[in-house]
Formats: structure tokens, C-alpha cells, sequence
């Protein structure tokens, strides 16, 4: 069984799931079930990579109350309105009635963000949405939602690895009892081949990947490493039976190049 993490409103959420991001059709079908036979309960996707229905086919006939689904609305579809659309338009390529988590995928400052957090707030109260958050928002991006949200901000979703330590973002969202999601928490693989992570591991006995994410849990982040193979979704699950101690995480701390590998051109990641 997977470990949980509790967000700021009560709900139970795994600390690891499977990010789906560039998984579609039958390929995606056949991963989920792949993952879901391996104990995968966590999974993360989102209307803008167009595998919602490939994800509901797979999950069909599953427990919905065994499973822990996060999806996102597109940056185009931050409007009241929008929102409301997208966000049935998601539980209908799904097949479930509710998601357990709901997040704006990247910050727009063309929409007004109340209207967007109103739609959320009638999502949740409504039961649609279990809790709600937001993906690829910085400090500040933070410090505006939470001055007019009415209801919890749960979870911040951004990219997070051991080449890329977000720790000013990390301590902020801890102060606010914001969860971190960390995605592509294996920088996209460039993990495997690093040497020092590479040399950790051999003293643990894992992969370089198994001590990225081992790390990434330490740090109390929830992570959603991609996976296709039945071999690397094991190796994933792997990270449960063995804790860095304290000098390998200080050496990974120190590894951090700042090295952003999802940098959109509509992103503000440079001008901030």
C-alpha cells in the first residue's frame, strides 16, 4: 500500500502516482492497467493532454472510491464559465462523477483569478471536486491566490527534482500548509546519468531514479514519476524500504543547477 499524505482539508492523498503527460491511446490504456494491477491508486492527467478517455477506459469497472484522480483546466479555460465546462467535460472522458483533485494548470494573468477560484469554490462545495490547487505557480503567484481564496489551496504542482531545488518554493508552501507535487521528478531522465545520484545509489542498492524520488519524499513532496514499462512502474513503488541519511541529502541539496526543463513560452518563469 502506498503511503498518504493528508492535505489542508482532510482528504488522503498518495504520496506517489503516475503522470501521464504525453501517454495517449492505447498505449496509455494498457499503462494504467498495467499500474493499476501493480497498486498504483494515484493518477495524474489533465483535459490538455488528451488522454482523459484512454485514462477512463482503463479505470472502468475500478473502484472509484480505491482510486486518487487529479486532473487540471488549461490556462485558456480560466474564465467562470470555462471552468465549469472543462471541468465537466473532464468527469465525462473520465467516466467518474468527482475528481479528488482539481488544479489550474499554469497562472493567466489575462483572466481575472476570482472568477476562477469562484468556479472552484462552487466545483468543490458542489462535491465535483474533491479539493483544488494550482500547477506552476511561483511565490508570488501563491501569495494572490491565498489573499481571495475561500477555501483551501491544497496542493502547488511544479516541476521538482534534485537538478532543479525549489527550496524558497518549498519552505513558502509549507508555511501555508500547501502539498508539493513534483513533476518530472526524474528531470525528464537526466537523473539516471548523474554521478553523484548514480554513487548514492550504489551504497543504497538502488537506481539513481529510485534516490531522486527517494529524496523528493523526504522533502515531504508528493511525486508522479512517468512510467510505461511494467520494470521502471515497479522500480518507482521501489522507494519505501530504505531512508537517505542525512549527509546524501545535504550532497543532493547541493546538486540543485536550477536547471528548469518545462519553461513554456507563456511562461513568466523569466521574468520573475
Amino acid at each position: 500500500m502506498i503511503p498518504a499524505t493528508i492535505l489542508e482539508n482532510g482528504v488522503k492523498m498518495p504520496v506517489i502516482g503516475l503522470g501521464t503527460w504525453q501517454l495517449t491511446g492505447q498505449k496509455c490504456t494498457d499503462t494504467l492497467k498495467k499500474a493499476l494491477n501493480l497498486g498504483y491508486t494515484h493518477i495524474d492527467t489533465a483535459e490538455i493532454y488528451g488522454n482523459q478517455k484512454d485514462i477512463g477506459r482503463a479505470i472502468k469497472g475500478y473502484p472509484r472510491d480505491k482510486l486518487f484522480i487529479t486532473s487540471k483546466v488549461w490556462r485558456d479555460n480560466l474564465h467562470y464559465d470555462d471552468v465549469l465546462s472543462a471541468c465537466k467535460n473532464t468527469l465525462n472522458d473520465l467516466g467518474v462523477d468527482y475528481l479528488d483533485l482539481y488544479l489550474i494548470h499554469w497562472p493567466n494573468h489575462n483572466i481575472p483569478l476570482m472568477g476562477t477560484l469562484d468556479a472552484l469554490r462552487k466545483l468543490y462545495n458542489e462535491g465535483k471536486v474533491r479539493a483544488i490547487g494550482v500547477s506552476n505557480f511561483t511565490i508570488r503567484h501563491l501569495q494572490d491566490t491565498i489573499k481571495i481564496t475561500q477555501i483551501p489551496i491544497c496542493v502547488n504542482q511544479v516541476e521538482f527534482h534534485p537538478l532543479l531545488y525549489q527550496k524558497d518554493l518549498l519552505n513558502f508552501c509549507e508555511n501555508y500548509n500547501i502539498k508539493i507535487t513534483a513533476y518530472s521528478p526524474l528531470a525528464k531522465s537526466e537523473v539516471f546519468d548523474n554521478p553523484l545520484l548514480k554513487k548514492i545509489g550504489r551504497k543504497y542498492k538502488k537506481t539513481a531514479g529510485q534516490i531522486s524520488l527517494r529524496w523528493l519524499l523526504q522533502k515531504g513532496t508528493i511525486v508522479i514519476p512517468k512510467a510505461s514499462s511494467e520494470k521502471h512502474l515497479k522500480e518507482n513503488l521501489d522507494v519505501f524500504d530504505f531512508e537517505l541519511n542525512k549527509e546524501d541529502v545535504k550532497l543532493i541539496d547541493n546538486l540543485n543547477i536550477n536547471k528548469r526543463l518545462v519553461n513554456p513560452v507563456f511562461s513568466e518563469f523569466n521574468y520573475i
